[in-house]
């Protein structure tokens, strides 16, 4: 063992610098050290061939051996032995052989020879463990631990006379040679709040404060994540317009994630390719599906699986949807002045390409002096300066997506100034025209209300149509006047009518006619006016 060789050499140290005398007081004194367990050979004399003829061991004052015989109990004696040199073998060295040795030699010719050892037992550091929990052990010993957690670190070793253990650590930025330190037989220390700034490699050193020997035991620490945020779906439009690009991103998490893209199961009516399922380590993935592998309403997700997870998932989805432009598909617009045409498409899922045509060829309209194409959020403006009847016509607001292409037709109308007037004109005579009729139909109404308000309305009027009044003249005023008020009681409920008759005089309107005939027959001939009031009870 490494303590026997050791021996060995202070041995021949020692022989080397030995001094032979036969004064009692004349010695020499050696230091050696021993670990528990190992043998230790303590050197005496050796000059050659020369052999002692005795020799005797003391420890403390007290002898132990003499001569190859040994004065200590019978358990003792099989590990201490006198070798023939006069060295001092102990085998399985105890903390108790620690103490100073006194080995006295008796060589030919009676003379004497001492020498002094001083045996030190010091062992260790042994057993050395470290420990780091709560974590998980993965298969190339690495431990694992999520951010935020509460993490102990413990170290513990034995050694002897005494010891230090500490804790160190390296990370990928910071370096600490020394956590925390004690002398003892454990050590141990918390991190309550554990970040990915405390990644790194931890390292358990015990130090044996006797011999300065050392050991350490390693640990690399990783601290995994994961964002707060889910993943995130988005379309990348390709050249050809019947092509996009999905791509799944979750950015943050440590180690990269394990990300995988589908269609929600039980989905009818789409291929199932290898391009529907698809599976990486990464912070992104990155698909290329064509038309034929798109249909409405079908909705494509995305999941992440990571260690910090455990059996949960985080994902993000996108539902297919048809383009579907909007605007007004009727515009008109003066001849000389500008107008701008809007279309609106806002729905479609992966987002639709929009653009302006013209015509039933449908040509692309190039931006220029005469059109300026914009956009204002989900809006695309097409905005035509300077109109004249060539420009009348349909546009098409063409939008296309991965699943299909949409159009609204828009039709353009241009008027000149003549046709405005004109216009105008026709609008007032048909605006007199109403007018006129209005009053006319009104001033006939007026005319004809003593016949309304007479029969109680035209149904009345139409009822009592075959009813005649006839005047008859008479001599005897007094006896028409008196006849006229009388009226017959009201027996049926419906209402009376009083008739007033005023007579007025009437002259005759050829003067040639009056002067011809006389008075008498004036008065005879005279012809009578009557004024009727109707007074209905």
């Amino acid at each position: 063992m490494k303590i026997v060789a050791t021996a060995a050499l202070l041995h021949l140290c020692f022989c080397a610098t030995a001094v032979v005398s036969v004064d009692d007081d004349d010695s020499t004194e050696t230091a050696l050290t021993a670990a528990p367990g190992d043998v230790a050979l303590l050197p005496c004399y050796s000059a050659g061939n020369v052999t002692p003829t005795l020799t005797t061991w003391m420890k403390n004052g007290r002898e132990v051996i003499s001569g190859g015989v040994s004065s200590s109990p019978a358990g003792e004696q099989q590990r201490l032995a006198v070798l023939h040199d006069g060295s001092l073998n102990i085998r399985g060295v105890t903390p108790g052989d620690e103490g100073s040795y006194l080995c006295s030699s008796t060589l030919p010719g009676n003379n004497t020879f001492r020498a002094r050892v001083l045996l030190q037992v010091a062992g260790g550091p042994d057993n050395i463990s470290s420990s780091i929990s709560p974590a998980t052990t993965l298969s190339n010993g690495t431990l694992t631990v999520h951010r935020g957690s509460a993490v102990s670190f413990n170290c513990s070793a034995s050694s002897y006379p005494s010891q230090q253990l500490s804790w160190s650590f390296k990370g990928a930025t910071f370096y600490n040679e020394s956590l925390v330190s004690s002398s003892g037989s454990w050590l141990d220390f918390r991190i309550d709040d554990i970040q990915p700034r405390d990644q790194g490699v931890y390292t358990c050193r015990a130090n044996n404060n006797f011999t300065n020997q050392a050991v350490n035991k390693s640990t690399q620490l990783l601290v995994y994540y994961v964002p707060d945020t889910h993943p995130e779906c988005m379309w990348t439009p390709a050249q050809d317009p019947s092509h996009v690009q999905f791509t799944c991103f979750w950015l943050g998490a440590y180690p990269a994630p394990t990300l995988h893209f589908g269609e929600d199961k039980g989905v009818q009516g789409a291929a199932s390719g290898g391009h529907m399922n698809v599976t990486t380590v990464a912070e992104s993935l990155s698909v290329m599906l064509n038309r034929s592998e798109l249909s409405e309403g079908h909705t494509l997700r995305c999941t992440a699986r990571h260690p910090v997870l455990a059996a949960r998932e985080k994902e993000c989805s996108l539902t297919l949807t048809l383009p579907f432009p909007e605007g007004e598909p009727l515009i008109t617009a003066m001849d000389g002045t500008s107008v701008t045409l809007i279309c609106t498409e806002s729905t479609s899922i992966p987002p639709a390409i929009t653009t302006w045509t013209k015509g039933l060829q449908q040509e692309r309209i190039n931006p220029g002096s005469k059109y300026a194409v914009s956009e204002e959020g989900p809006a695309l403006k097409l905005t035509i300066f300077n109109i004249t009847k060539d420009d009348e016509g349909v546009y098409f607001c063409h939008s296309e997506n991965p699943l299909a292409v949409r159009e609204l037709e828009v039709y353009l109308t241009v008027r000149t100034a003549s046709s405005a007037y004109t216009g105008a004109i026709i609008g007032i005579f048909i605006a007199v025209l109403i007018v006129g009729s209005a009053a006319i139909i009104a001033k006939t109404v007026y005319s004809s209300r003593h016949r309304m308000c007479l029969g109680g309305g035209f149904g009345q009027m139409e009822e009592d149509r075959g009813d005649v009044l006839s005047l008859v003249e008479s001599d005897d005023e007094q006896i028409f006047q008196d006849a006229v008020p009388r009226l017959p009681p009201i027996t049926n409920g419906h209402q009376t009518t009083l008739v007033q008759i005023h007579r007025i005089p009437s002259v005759d309107h050829e003067d040639a006619e009056t002067a011809d005939t006389s008075p008498q027959q004036q008065d005879d001939t005279v012809q009578t006016e009557e004024s009727v009031d109707l007074v209905t009870f």
